[in-house]
């Protein structure tokens, strides 16, 4: 959660945007932590009782849809980027991630399009498309500090 408030933050400042997060209020985290699981998947749905209560005052196409938690992306181009940008930093031989990675398992991923990863870190969030860009920026951190590594 840390990171996602504070990667949505630094992007808004970035853009000039003023964002909510209205679900962080700590109250409301203590009062729904005892609300048993069965009333939170109303239905059998993820978000269930939020849905319920949210469908007097907010439009079906919103209440309906199907969830997509920030930063997961659905969309192909972004699998395709990230994808190339990994491919790209496993070709280079002197780039300082390699020394670090199982390289036959990184390859697995990419030739997968990161179906290999199959266990997801920060709940569902982060999967293989997310790690691909998560190694590419691992990577570019370690090209830009240079730091000195003992394996």
């Amino acid at each position: 959660m840390q990171t996602l408030l504070d990667r949505s933050d630094r992007m808004a400042m970035y853009n000039g945007f003023e964002i909510r997060v209205p679900f962080c209020d700590y109250r409301l985290a203590e009062y729904l932590w005892n609300i048993p699981w069965e009333m939170k998947a109303l239905k059998g749905r993820e978000k269930g009782l939020l849905r319920y209560i949210s469908k007097d005052f907010l439009p079906s196409e919103i209440v309906d849809r199907k969830k997509s938690p920030y930063p997961k992306t659905h969309n192909p181009t972004y699998l395709k980027r990230v994808k190339e940008m990994l491919t790209k930093i496993m070709e280079d031989k002197n780039a300082p991630i390699n020394n670090l990675l199982n390289r036959e398992y990184i390859l697995d991923i990419l030739n997968t399009d990161g179906k290999a990863f199959t266990r997801p870190w920060f709940g569902q969030l982060m999967t293989g498309p997310q790690l691909m860009a998560y190694l590419c920026q691992v990577n570019m951190w370690l090209e830009k500090y240079e730091p000195r590594i003992e394996i």
